[in-house]
């Protein structure tokens, strides 16, 4: 088949990426191939297409491959140019229902944003990231998402030899906090105002007639971002390295690196290797959201007044509100977990007290055996908080809670041994591990004992690594 690719970002933004084609792949291996999504784009390939196109081997006809710039803070110091080391977006779609994707290869060669690297990507990382994105998806959270992996049949080196893969991403764009921040730390303010025109018409479409669309647009990621931080919180979900970098403009979730699902509930929980702070702890996560979004807001000052000062007041009072907002956020989140219907101003803290009740134990089956109290006692070494917190949310969740509780509360996330499990069996030339634990998250809602119980003790403290 032919893909119509469009190219919308390098068309209407000059300046703000590179043309650089990605490597040729020696010897590409399908791995896997993500034909439900495929279908949903309206891409109907061959295997043999897919790992041609998907590798480097060949380019898709229409393809137009280019390195997006863009800078970012990282664990809170700037650098003002990091860009696509390893990645080049072939170009758009549109699928079916109207909605425009970009489709991106990664691990595919360098670019001149390599920074010294290589530009290359090992199965393991590569598997992991369309894991967890697939399992993401399938929980109703925003999320770019995964069509396939590649191998490539290269050797790449880390610490040890491993082989290669080229991962494809989809997303509804790759814009993100630092692409706004490249232009902005050079002083480039037309660039500024271009990429936040093209974000309004691509994402926003709806802000271009607003009194001050960009306001409205810092009003709409400001929005966007609260809803899907609370959204992670209320999955246990880690996302690992929050840098301005990886924090889409769309409101989707991005780059799945040290990325993981916290098991026994500790606020401080930290999965990075080089996370030696805990900046990027499950707790952290509201904090770091509203710092991005500082971030965000201080690029688009010149466009919000004329007056600096005015500019910065206006900046300031959005920001200032976005803890209110995340808790509204939040609290919503909650109430589904706990099966509560309509509203109650109580609420929040019925589910701050069952977090303080709760600690320690696993994050997923506490939410899911709620359905049936009698069975949450064997998750716990001290019950007598949770004991004590039971008949409070007895009576406010009411009649029909269990049925509720079953359909919001996954029964099945990607455990972090099992990942482990199925990415060092990939790596090994074995893919039925992964398609197992692939086909479970697939449908996190139906129970699977296989995949539902956490990791023994003889696991040990997890711990996540870039995948560079």
């Amino acid at each position: 088949m032919t893909i119509a690719f469009d190219h919308t970002y390098a068309r209407d933004l000059p300046g703000t990426y590179l043309r650089v084609p990605p490597d040729a792949a020696p010897a590409p291996k399908l791995l896997v191939l993500n034909q439900p999504l495929a279908r949903d784009l309206g891409l109907t390939l061959t295997e043999a297409e897919a790992e041609a196109w998907f590798s480097g081997a060949a380019l898709p006809p229409g393809a137009d491959p280019i390195a997006q710039a863009y800078a970012g803070h990282q664990f809170g110091g700037f650098s003002p140019q990091l860009g696509d080391g390893r990645a080049h977006l072939l170009g758009e779609i549109t699928a079916p229902g109207g909605r425009r994707f970009d489709v991106q290869l990664k691990g595919s060669g360098k670019t001149p944003f390599s920074r010294g690297g290589d530009g290359k990507a090992v199965i393991g990382p590569m598997l992991r990231e369309y894991l967890i994105s697939e399992a993401m998806a399938a929980l109703g959270v925003p999320t770019t998402r995964s069509l396939a992996v590649v191998a490539t049949g290269e050797t790449v080196w880390r610490e040890t030899p491993l082989p290669g893969a080229v991962l494809t991403r989809v997303a509804a764009s790759h814009l993100r906090v630092g692409t706004f921040q490249f232009f902005a730390a050079r002083g480039d303010q037309a660039q500024v105002r271009a990429l936040a025109d093209y974000a309004i018409a691509r994402h926003y479409p709806d802000l271009a007639g607003a009194d001050n669309p960009y306001l409205a647009f810092l009003d709409a990621v400001i929005a966007a971002q609260a809803r899907l931080i609370a959204q992670w919180m209320g999955l246990g979900f880690i996302h690992g390295v929050m840098n301005t970098d990886n924090m889409a403009i769309s409101g989707e979730t991005i780059d799945y690196g040290p990325c993981a699902f916290m098991e026994g509930y500790a606020p401080g929980t930290v999965f990075s290797s080089i996370d030696h702070q805990g900046r990027y702890a499950y707790a952290n996560q509201p904090l770091i959201l509203a710092w991005n979004l500082a971030r965000l807001a201080e690029t688009l000052l010149p466009f919000l007044d004329p007056d600096q000062n005015k500019a910065v007041e206006i900046a300031n009072d959005r920001l200032t509100g976005i803890a209110a907002r995340y808790r509204t956020e939040w609290t919503a989140v909650m109430r589904r977990k706990l099966g509560l219907i309509g509203e109650d101003p109580e609420d929040a803290t019925l589910a701050d007290d069952l977090l303080t009740a709760m600690e320690g134990a696993d994050w997923t089956l506490t939410f899911r055996r709620l359905a049936d109290p009698a069975t949450l006692r064997p998750l716990f070494d001290d019950f007598r908080a949770m004991e004590a917190w039971l008949p409070r949310w007895k009576a406010r969740a009411g009649e029909g809670a269990a049925q509720r509780i079953a359909k919001a509360n996954p029964a099945v996330i990607p455990r972090n041994h099992k990942v482990e499990e199925a990415l060092t069996a990939a790596t090994n030339g074995d893919m039925a591990p992964f398609h197992a634990l692939l086909a479970a998250i697939q449908d996190p809602f139906t129970e699977a004992e296989a995949f539902m119980l956490p990791a023994p003790t003889s696991f040990g403290q997890y711990v996540t690594f870039c995948g560079t």
